[in-house]
């Protein structure tokens, strides 16, 4: 079984060495922190925080090739929904959460009445954390095939829905990126939407975010494979892009467990040899330690909670719900969620 994770920065963006220097991230938002800390200057990078009862939305607009250069991310806009109790399973705050998405998909893409929607669930279904992309899939209501062989089956506040999950090329053998193009060339989509699982490098967000970009995605590279790119420019269409957070990569976690032995020795052991060594680095150069000392060994994983299972089918519910929204705005909270069963 083969496990794809997606980023959206393009190969080589920035000239202090990203991937090299900070923790692995698909998330703009935590690349904005991971370069503030690092005292990089945010010219170029406009961003506004908003919170939302227990929401904090962050909107994050790349404006410029300096600021692309600066977080590794490609020039667009990114909006992520951070909610630390999405954890909790709690019915209200779900549906509270996929309202917020429906509408940051509504204010990024601003889709026309009558347009068409391809919906590309990316991922491996056969594995837990990857599998977001194939789920969300499974909870959408298409109409494609409704329009076509029975006209007149729905009325009104209805688009034109398709939705399909090809599979990684560990499966297939196939590029999804390949696989997409030829769908996208006979559909003939007005706007593509892609639906996969990310790297972030904070437990916190695992599995409690959600980012919305207008960017496209990169199938592989989040975990080093350098794939072709599913955007405007392959496919001839709008491309926007929803992922949810679902591992951490192993030196991430080392390296924040060093971070809490250390502090804990400043306050217990002032003076401490080892505290003084460790202050010499800043909080990139720490992470890049571990992990060259991790992976020779093979021991950089991607770690996912235990309890993966239950988080990735009620995040797709969550987003499935949200796109329903969208996609169909003669939906209801209700219909929107009875269509997700």
């Amino acid at each position: 079984m083969q496990m794809d994770h997606h980023r959206t920065e393009p190969d080589s963006l920035s000239p202090w060495s990203w991937e090299r220097a900070s923790p692995r991230t698909d998330m703009a938002v935590e690349a904005r922190e991971l370069a503030e800390a690092a005292r990089q200057s945010l010219r170029g990078v406009r961003e506004e925080v908003e919170d939302v009862g227990d929401v904090r939305v962050s909107r994050i607009h790349v404006q410029t090739r300096a600021g692309e250069r600066l977080l590794g991310k490609r020039m667009g806009r990114y909006v992520t929904l951070d909610v630390p109790k999405l954890r909790r399973r709690d019915p209200a705050l779900q549906a509270e959460v996929s309202r917020l998405l429906a509408a940051e998909i509504r204010a990024l893409a601003d889709l026309p009445e009558g347009a068409s929607v391809l919906v590309v669930g990316l991922g491996n279904e056969h594995v837990t954390p990857d599998a977001l992309g194939p789920k969300v899939v499974e909870r959408l209501f298409v109409t494609r095939h409704l329009f076509r062989y029975v006209p007149g089956a729905l009325g009104d506040g209805y688009r034109t829905v398709a939705a399909v999950s090809p599979g990684v090329l560990g499966v297939t053998g196939i590029e999804t990126s390949e696989i997409v193009q030829g769908i996208v060339e006979h559909v003939e989509p007005d706007v593509v939407i892609v639906v996969d699982a990310l790297a972030s490098r904070s437990l916190d967000r695992v599995n409690a975010s959600i980012q919305i970009s207008d960017t496209g995605i990169q199938p592989g590279s989040g975990v080093g494979n350098k794939r072709k790119a599913i955007d405007a420019k392959t496919l001839g269409c709008k491309v926007y892009a929803i992922g949810v957070p679902t591992v951490v990569d192993a030196a991430t976690i080392a390296n924040d467990a060093m971070d809490l032995v250390l502090s804990q020795l400043r306050q217990n052991a002032p003076g401490n040899a080892a505290t003084e060594l460790f202050d010499r680095f800043s909080s990139q150069e720490k992470w890049q330690l571990i992990r060259e000392l991790l992976e020779p060994l093979g021991h950089n994983l991607m770690v996912t909670p235990k309890e993966v299972d239950e988080f990735i089918d009620d995040t797709a519910e969550v987003v499935a719900k949200g796109l329903n929204l969208v996609l169909h705005p003669v939906m209801n909270e209700d219909t929107a969620a009875q269509a997700t069963h």
